[in-house]
């Protein structure tokens, strides 16, 4: 129900859904991300050049490795939906216990190719998007606008969303917006061109941004909108989704017995 209430929302906003490869090789990886900084945090398939994916992010933008896209087909709009793999469980000694930070789980991700100078715009877009998915699950969140030492070296601009967890009485980030303008775009080869057989004019620029992940926004649900008698009333928003499955709960979750 989580996920379907993201992929609508983007789907009536002109994102295509896309259900990218879970595994990549080496080379597009290291296009998409600090492959060097960013290799722990990921499987590796042994003695095979294939790497789980850690988003869907990473994927789609290998899609058009090395292609010239036509400014006309510009801006591509992809909703990916996939399993993410992430050593991350328990990191540094964090989240050790629940499901806010696990080694597996399911996420729906903007990801957009633009023009150059389209790319600012679209980026409080995503953010838009983002906001609005959480803001019709009635989850309390603020936005954070992240400082250039903690971006890394592959956004332009970064900013996160984090919600409010009462039992541990502080925001915790949920989603992750990005303008990587053309970091990744000029590492894997990705141009546009007036139209085809045309002569580049440089390369496109990328952006992505979490839409949803789905551990981290029942964990959020959880903790906002549990009653005092253990129940947790379900958002409005999800209770469409939920309606055509007879056993499915419809108003509320029930503890454990």
């Amino acid at each position: 129900a989580i996920m379907l209430h993201a992929i609508d929302i983007l789907a009536n906003r002109g994102f295509k859904v896309v259900n990218p490869p879970y595994m990549m090789k080496r080379k597009p990886y290291e296009g998409v991300t600090a492959f060097e900084d960013f290799e722990e945090v990921i499987y590796k398939v042994e003695d095979e050049d294939l790497y789980l994916i850690a988003t869907s992010e990473h994927a789609i933008a290998a899609m058009h490795m090395n292609e010239v896209l036509e400014e006309k087909e510009l801006p591509l709009l992809y909703a990916g939906v996939s399993p993410c793999f992430r050593k991350e469980a328990g990191a540094h000694g964090k989240d050790t216990k629940g499901i806010f930070r696990v080694h597996q789980f399911n996420k729906v991700e903007q990801f957009v190719f633009c023009l150059p100078e389209d790319s600012w715009e679209w980026h409080e877009k995503l953010l838009e998007n983002a906001e609005t998915i959480i803001q019709q699950l009635g989850i309390p969140y603020r936005v954070v606008n992240i400082c250039t030492g903690d971006i890394g070296i592959v956004a332009a601009k970064k900013y996160d969303i984090e919600v409010w967890m009462p039992s541990q009485g502080k925001y915790r980030e949920i989603v992750s917006c990005s303008n990587c303008t053309d970091w990744q775009s000029y590492r894997l080869d990705i141009r546009y061109a007036e139209e085809k057989g045309k002569p580049s004019k440089g390369f496109v620029h990328t952006l992505n941004s979490t839409a949803i992940a789905t551990s981290r926004a029942i964990t959020a649900i959880i903790e906002n909108f549990q009653l005092e008698d253990g129940r947790v009333k379900i958002p409005d928003a999800l209770k469409k989704y939920l309606e055509p499955f007879e056993t499915a709960p419809k108003d509320y979750l029930l503890p454990k017995k």
